[in-house]
């Protein structure tokens, strides 16, 4: 991940106003940056998403494919992530520097959405054992300035809120052979229900506290964070630590109880820009990545 040094004063510096709920930028230590939103940003996918959350970057899309269920779940669809670290993002990500990351991030997003309510994936199933929709989730990361688990989620979750997938009919002839037809209607889709889609929120342990939504210069001073994927209602789905600092119990429940609180008001905010977008129709502005 990329990562910055700090001088000792500096860190100091970070770690003291931490601990006073005065961070460098002026945010308290349950506040995050501001964060852009934007959907419908790139053309030949079936959703999209980009967004900026203070320095960091990213865009995802979102491709429906028809494919064949999986055996071990015979009537449902399924999604697959790709994670592609750019390497304009952060010196870092040169050569094969960003795939280690890459795979982490992947690995993280399939865990979060391996809750069976995250996403309905019957919805997905056309033909049980024969076909069904698969959703590909295509994440870049465009910069890297912080936080990117909780800047990936929120992305993810807004890409999927934009996706459109064409309905089908199933239709079979006399001799019991099924043949499948796609609407050539584009306003005739599914719509995914992305209400207990979690969004992650990471807590970075800094002296005696935590915080959410850490700066670059943060994380140099964090030698541990909290990783909670929380649902729109406050439930955890999952929880991972990371950073080789360790967090002892009480820790771990404080910044468990953060997560859950921050989370839900993030889920709030996500939701208000999403229905705001979706109110606008075709008039609104593009202006993003591909627009």
């Amino acid at each position: 991940m990329a990562a910055v040094v700090l001088s000792e004063p500096e860190k100091l510096y970070i770690v003291h106003g931490v601990q006073e709920d005065l961070r460098v930028d002026g945010r308290g230590c349950e506040d995050y940056r501001c964060a852009e939103v934007e959907t419908d940003v790139v053309s030949n996918t079936s959703g999209s998403a980009r967004v900026k959350l203070g320095n960091t970057d990213i865009l995802v899309g979102v491709k429906a494919e028809m494919g064949t269920p999986k055996i071990e779940k015979p009537d449902e669809g399924y999604l697959e992530f790709c994670v592609d670290c750019s390497a304009n993002a952060t010196p870092e990500f040169e050569g094969r520097g960003g795939e280690e990351l890459g795979t982490e991030i992947t690995s993280t997003f399939y865990t979060v959405f391996s809750s069976e309510n995250s996403v309905d994936l019957k919805s997905l199933c056309i033909n049980p054992r024969e076909h069904c929709w698969v959703l590909y989730v295509d994440v870049l990361l465009l910069v890297c300035g912080g936080n990117l688990f909780d800047a990936i989620s929120i992305a993810v979750k807004a890409a999927l809120f934009n996706t459109r997938i064409p309905k089908v009919r199933v239709l079979e002839d006399e001799e019991g052979s099924k043949e499948i037809e796609l609407s050539d209607d584009p306003y005739d889709c599914i719509r995914l229900n992305v209400e207990n889609v979690p969004l992650i929120v990471t807590l970075s342990k800094i002296g005696y506290r935590h915080v959410v939504d850490a700066t670059l210069e943060e994380e140099a001073c964090s030698l541990a964070s909290l990783l909670v994927s929380v649902t729109s209602k406050g439930a955890l789905t999952s929880i991972k630590k990371v950073g080789r600092g360790s967090l002892d119990p009480e820790s771990i429940f404080e910044m468990m109880e953060t997560g859950k609180k921050v989370g839900k008001a993030l889920h709030v905010a996500l939701q208000k820009i999403l229905d705001e977008e979706e109110s606008l129709g075709t008039s609104r502005q593009k202006v993003g990545f591909l627009g």
